[in-house]
């Protein structure tokens, strides 16, 4: 899956006309790291997904839309699968080009703990749908359940966690105040 993501990555970033050092300096990571991510050479975590695709301007679910003609499972397209990390993303407005935000659903495996916080530009709402749901803005911890919701400016340091025993699936709404 490095080199099929890789790839992706790179066709989005030339389609955006963006260079490497564009890249690297919007997301702090090396120009060796992205090309090395690009040929299939590093793996990217989730971490480093979600910079790659603010730079870009794209959902991380963007990054595993499907083929055309290749079917769905579970619900979720298996190209949009980062099942090492027990998340999924789902892009729920794929071929826009350049949107003003970024609808997205998100699927947390029962335990997911890992990542470290990050921070982009602009704003993010998530809803949730299904289970239980930690977000983490800032200092504060915020626990969420079906119905629940939390707006934030993402360029406070964040991150979403399920720390249950059972799956958690919400929405996610970014926008980009940059464009």
């Amino acid at each position: 899956m490095d080199l099929t993501l890789g790839l992706k990555i790179k066709s989005i970033r030339k389609e955006k006309q963006k260079t490497l050092k564009q890249v690297a300096e919007e997301t702090g990571f090396s120009i060796s790291f992205l090309s090395q991510l690009e040929r299939g050479k590093s793996s990217a975590t989730l971490e480093s997904l979600k910079k790659i695709s603010v730079a870009l301007g794209v959902s991380p679910g963007h990054f595993f839309e499907e083929e055309a003609g290749i079917p769905e499972q579970d619900g979720l397209g298996m190209a949009e699968r980062i099942a090492a990390y027990g998340v999924h993303y789902r892009n729920l407005a794929p071929g826009f080009s350049s949107p003003d935000f970024m609808p997205m659903q998100v699927t947390l495996e029962a335990g997911e703990n890992g990542g470290q916080p990050i921070t982009h530009a602009g704003q993010e709402f998530v809803y949730v749908l299904e289970g239980k749901l930690t977000v983490e803005v800032g200092e504060s911890l915020t626990e969420l359940t079906p119905g629940g919701s939390l707006f934030y400016d993402a360029g406070d340091s964040h991150y979403w966690y399920n720390r249950s025993d059972g799956r958690t699936v919400f929405l996610c709404v970014s926008s980009d105040t940059k464009k």
